[in-house]
């Protein structure tokens, strides 16, 4: 405890250097951004799992002591594991499930949001993993993890149909009332991302572990800026580079000195800026102040542009997406164009083009099928691979429920809203 209010001193005193050197003035009329998760990643032993979880979540709540210290709300804490193949090698299916339960509980107690990596990296993984990871999924309410359907060497077909499989498997064997809440939520499939990504379920690491990330939840920055420069693309991308510095200059003077205290590595910040699904964190808000119309309407593509182009000039390190989130049960108002019939999977495609992150928390029929998933995987992968930018999909059929019918989810993260057709 002495070390920790030693090292929190420190930070108090080298963080209002660094916000005397920014300017604090320049955000002083602006909400502070919460922080989403401050992510660590580490390799588990399995016989050691338990103290080092209580390792890795001491140096996550240094971190977030050090941030909270300074103004900021943060969210929670992650912990990332090695891709599932290596956590339960050695173990027989019902040896690795029970395992993964014990994980799953250890989260509940600790108040961590667990993460167990990619089950397949490429066609050439064993498919068995993902099969795995379909039952875990059914039945453990926290466990979170992914797949990697597009890498450098090119788009994974294998994985993308074990992927829609997956996703099947789950609506229609999952332990939760799938008409009111849906486990797919715990499942992405992730498409050229980077390592060490502090946003779930797509986080996953390969190294030896002993790292941390830290992302963002600053949609509100970017609701208070548009309102401010009005649809001016320069003024608008000059100011939300600004803001967004300010606030990721702090994360980053936390990160590096907790990094340094603890030999932990700190891989950057995802200045991606995530919404969350309330008014004032609403990334379509955001974009209605800078066009003027409705989201999906024109210029909405421009306003997603500058965004993006603003998150790229933030001078920090930056770590996983950093770009736009366009998540449509995550977010009120494009929760609410959905319903409408106003938006669709193609539009939100063709946004991320420019740079957002591709299909996420996406409500579908209850009886989508295998291959109609395989092709909406299909093409977020391509246009991942082809464009060599981070892209994910979410995708969430709701079991019982059709084209028309309204979502009656009871997670506070997802905002309830219309099943449109599958095209």
């Amino acid at each position: 405890m002495r070390h920790l209010n030693k090292l929190i001193g420190l930070l108090r005193w080298s963080i209002t250097l660094l916000l005397l050197s920014v300017g604090t003035a320049q955000a002083q009329d602006y909400t502070k951004p919460p922080v989403r998760t401050i992510a660590g990643f580490v390799h588990l032993d399995r016989a050691n799992m338990d103290a080092e979880v209580r390792e890795a979540l001491g140096v996550l709540r240094q971190v977030k002591a050090a941030l909270v210290d300074q103004g900021y709300e943060v969210r929670g804490v992650r912990i990332t594991t090695q891709p599932l193949a290596q956590l339960v090698d050695g173990l027989s299916e019902a040896e690795a499930l029970a395992f993964l339960k014990r994980f799953d509980d250890l989260a509940t107690a600790e108040g961590f949001a667990p993460n167990i990596g990619p089950a397949m990296l490429s066609d050439a993984d064993d498919p068995r993993t993902m099969r795995l990871l379909a039952k875990a999924l059914a039945t453990l309410p926290r466990v979170q993890a992914s797949a990697i359907i597009a890498n450098d060497s090119g788009i994974q077909w294998k994985v993308i149909e074990e992927s829609a499989a997956l996703v099947r498997y789950v609506v229609d064997n999952s332990q939760a009332d799938e008409s009111t809440q849906t486990r797919n939520i715990n499942f992405a499939a992730t498409a050229m991302l980077p390592p060490y990504s502090p946003y779930y379920p797509g986080a996953y690491h390969l190294g030896p572990g002993k790292q941390f990330s830290i992302g963002f939840e600053s949609a509100n920055v970017a609701m208070e800026v548009f309102s401010r420069t009005k649809g001016d693309f320069d003024s608008s991308v000059s100011e939300l580079t600004a803001q967004l510095s300010v606030h990721a200059k702090v994360a980053e003077a936390v990160g590096q000195q907790v990094a340094a205290a603890t030999g932990w590595g700190f891989q950057g910040i995802d200045v991606t800026p995530a919404p969350a699904p309330r008014p004032d964190q609403s990334i379509g808000a955001a974009i209605e102040r800078f066009t003027g119309t409705p989201f999906g309407a024109g210029g909405t593509m421009t306003a997603s542009l500058a965004i993006t182009t603003a998150v790229k000039a933030v001078p920090v390190k930056q770590a996983g997406y950093s770009g736009l989130m366009l998540p449509v049960m995550e977010d009120t108002v494009i929760a609410e164009r959905w319903a409408s019939g106003a938006l669709s999977m193609d539009d939100l495609l063709a946004y991320s083009a420019v740079c957002g992150t591709g299909l996420d928390t996406i409500p579908l029929p209850g009886d989508a099928s295998s291959a109609q998933l395989s092709r909406i995987f299909g093409d977020v992968a391509a246009l991942a691979w082809k464009w060599k930018k981070p892209l994910s999909a979410r995708l969430l059929p709701f079991r019982g429920l059709a084209a028309g019918d309204r979502t009656k989810v009871v997670s506070k993260g997802l905002t309830n809203t219309i099943i449109q057709p599958l095209p």
